[in-house]
């Protein structure tokens, strides 16, 4: 699905692409693809993922399907070796370089004490360095082309304390994809290198979105990604460089004005979820209520055990938690519930049978939420997704977030019994 209509301005140059055997990677590659460009699918799948389709070798196959010319390498952008092996197959094949996407990205969504620290130099290795390292090596290439980009998926340097404080490890990784940019595009100025940021405004439909949220409903198609970075790798990298731009931001300067087309569920266009580090417009106490800022409200008359909605919302939940449930979930909850019907309450899917009820859990908590008792009965009657109220400030969440986004899914499994 592509509302960007190609103009043959890509024909012959050489695009040196990260991660593009799935998702925006390839979804990128593929539109400079209609050009009849030569992309390098660098990624290290090779072997079918059991769970993920495409490899490097299928995505190939679509590039030249749609008339450009492939070379799949086996790349992990943490090998200096295996980078550099690439980029001087791709000249020897291509005679050079000419646009470089630093696509390749990890993620975790983890606060400073759940995040182990293999998984922390996992994402600056691949984000930070990795991206760095692949403009490092391309640069001499980039140099001789008359038509050079680097091209970061990263997103605008947003110095929200939010962003921070929910995933620092993860942020700072991202932003160091976002720094490169900053710097990179003053530094390559002289040798006419364009070095931009693009991020989209909405969740995007990739395994990665799939797995934290449970679903796509509420995302774009990586189509809107692809096309606007085919806009921006189009323009003269001697006027168009050092911006953080947006998807939809892009399309809509290049004359895209229905964005329709673009939604997963078109039906659901207008409860979008927003990406990360973008702040909702107006809302300028978005850090502060995230953070847990809000004023605190007293509650007007706690209500008695078993009394009020929540009570018999945790009695409902109790009767159909099972094994198969905790064995599908492997996480503790603890929500703190405020308005009025404030309290403590806990879920736990993680040992036994399950359990839950009123007061703090037994064992520590893997996500701590926060949210109103009118969100929160929402939230598990299936009207408000964990996700969204988590993007909307309307939920806190403290801990393991990819395990407080595990929710969405179990919800989808309590809502027709609760």
């Amino acid at each position: 699905m592509s509302l960007v209509a190609n103009t043959g301005k890509l024909a012959g140059r050489t695009l040196f692409v990260t991660g593009a055997s799935r998702g925006i990677g390839k979804a990128i590659a593929l539109k400079a693809a209609k050009d009849g460009a030569n992309v390098v699918v660098a990624a290290k799948t090779a072997e079918p993922h059991p769970k993920l389709p495409g490899t490097i070798y299928t995505a190939a196959e679509e590039i030249e399907a749609l008339g450009g010319k492939a070379l799949p390498v086996i790349v992990d952008v943490r090998d200096e070796k295996q980078i550099q092996k690439a980029v001087d197959e791709a000249v020897k094949k291509f005679n050079g370089i000419d646009i470089l996407v630093n696509n390749a990205s990890a993620i975790s969504l983890t606060d400073t004490a759940h995040t182990d620290m293999k998984r922390y130099d996992l994402m600056h290795n691949i984000n930070t360095r990795g991206t760095f390292l692949a403009s490092k090596l391309c640069l001499p290439h980039l140099k001789n082309s008359d038509h050079a980009h680097i091209l970061n998926l990263s997103p605008p340097l947003n110095l929200n304390p939010h962003w921070f404080a929910v995933h620092v490890a993860y942020t700072m990784a991202k932003y160091g994809m976002s720094m490169c940019v900053l710097g990179m595009s003053e530094e390559f100025k002289p040798f006419n290198i364009g070095v931009n940021a693009l991020w989209p405004k909405t969740a995007i439909a990739t395994a990665a979105i799939e797995m934290l949220t449970g679903d796509i409903s509420a995302s774009r198609k990586p189509e809107i990604v692809s096309d606007a970075a085919y806009v921006m790798l189009c323009k003269d990298p001697k006027s168009f460089t050092g911006n953080f731009a947006i998807d939809e931001d892009i399309l809509q300067q290049a004359g895209v004005t229905d964005l329709l087309p673009y939604a997963c569920d078109p039906s659901n266009v207008n409860n979008l979820l927003l990406d990360f580090f973008l702040d909702l417009p107006g809302q300028t106490g978005l850090a502060n209520k995230l953070a847990g800022g809000q004023t605190k409200q007293k509650a007007e008359s706690a209500p008695p055990a078993g009394d009020g909605q929540i009570p018999q919302l945790f009695a409902s939940i109790g009767k159909i938690l099972s094994a198969d449930l905790v064995n599908k979930t492997q996480a503790i909850y603890q929500f703190n519930v405020k308005g009025k019907e404030e309290g403590i309450w806990h879920l736990d899917l993680k040992n036994g049978d399950g359990a839950c009820g009123q007061g703090e859990p037994k064992n520590p908590p893997d996500a701590t939420l926060t949210m109103d008792s009118k969100n929160f009965t929402d939230m598990f009657a299936g009207k408000l997704k964990p996700a969204t109220a988590f993007m909307m400030g309307k939920l806190k969440i403290s801990g393991d977030l990819q395990k407080a986004m595990k929710l969405e899914k179990m919800m989808k499994s309590l809502k027709n019994k609760v």
